[in-house]
């Protein structure tokens, strides 16, 4: 109960599905567990599962990731708690949801990659505090069929029906941005992760439309074995000296060569901080021409 006392976990996402059964395992473990999710009342049975286990250190902190304000409300939350903070989950997920986000993005990749990408910057000095300690990306296999990134579709509503698309092109972005991210931190003891958790029937899928969705997640893993990556990367000792590296069923694995491009990976970080600031000073729905687009692709 006690392998984990003294470290502080974020987890977004906690509610339901992986992040409902990584809570879990932390908790049991007993972690200091502060869980991101949007509401309250959906949280409380996991917290009440935790706290009946043996584990009262677990909080709740409201965050909608599709709304920046609300992710900064978060983050600074979270830092008026004065805790230390060993591990950072980005783990809340959605896929065949269209639309944009409150701030006007192409809504997996909003939810996805921006809400992730600002909290872990807000977090990022609390994070080099308390190294050692880790950033886990929890990103997708889907992340290979992404032929690279075009920055058009993701200022405009989703195109496909199935949103599947752009669920590929937000999981490449989640890749990147661990690698990035493993660059930047390099000596801070600081390190970072992405991962495939598995085909997991979970409520990912919530919005794929019928019957698509019943024939996806037919044949899928229980949400149990799509945390035994998460956990793995966040706690193993073998994971600790690694860094930027991604992983599928708890061993490290080559991901899509596109992951790998350094200049890519530097021009979504460009982005990301542009399209934030447009949004801090405008408001809802600014423009930013961001840096270079030479790396444009067609979407996958």
């Amino acid at each position: 109960m006690t392998d984990l006392d003294g470290r502080t976990y974020l987890i977004t996402g906690a509610n339901t599905g992986i992040g409902r059964a990584t809570a879990l395992e932390l908790g049991r473990r007993g972690a200091t567990l502060y869980l991101a999710c949007r509401t309250e009342a959906k949280t409380r049975p996991v917290m009440d599962e935790i706290r009946a286990n043996g584990n009262d250190d677990v909080h709740f902190l409201p965050l909608d990731l599709g709304d920046l304000a609300s992710v900064r409300a978060c983050a600074e939350a979270f830092l008026a708690e004065d805790q230390p903070l060993h591990v950072l989950i980005n783990n809340a997920g959605l896929a065949g949801q269209r639309g944009l986000t409150k701030d006007g993005f192409e809504k997996t990749f909003g939810v996805n990659h921006l809400g992730h990408y600002l909290l872990t910057e807000l977090l990022l000095d609390r994070l080099k505090e308390s190294a050692p300690a880790r950033i886990v990306n929890v990103a997708s296999k889907a992340h290979y069929k992404a032929r690279g990134i075009d920055w058009s579709a993701l200022e405009s509503p989703t195109k496909t029906t199935t949103g599947l698309d752009e669920y590929q092109t937000s999981k490449l972005a989640n890749v990147l941005h661990a690698k990035e991210l493993a660059r930047r931190l390099e000596g801070t003891g600081v390190t970072t992760y992405s991962l495939h958790p598995g085909v997991i029937a979970s409520d990912v899928w919530r919005e794929v439309p019928w019957p698509f969705r019943s024939l996806m997640t037919m044949f899928m893993k229980s949400i149990e074995d799509g945390a035994k990556t998460s956990l793995h990367c966040a706690t193993s000792e073998e994971a600790a000296s690694e860094s930027g590296l991604y992983y599928d069923e708890s061993r490290v694995k080559e991901p899509n060569p596109v992951a790998l491009k350094v200049a890519l990976q530097d021009e979504l970080r460009e982005r990301s901080e542009a399209w934030i600031a447009s949004r801090a000073a405008t408001g809802r729905r600014g423009s930013a021409k961001a840096p270079g687009a030479e790396h444009n692709a067609p979407p996958s």
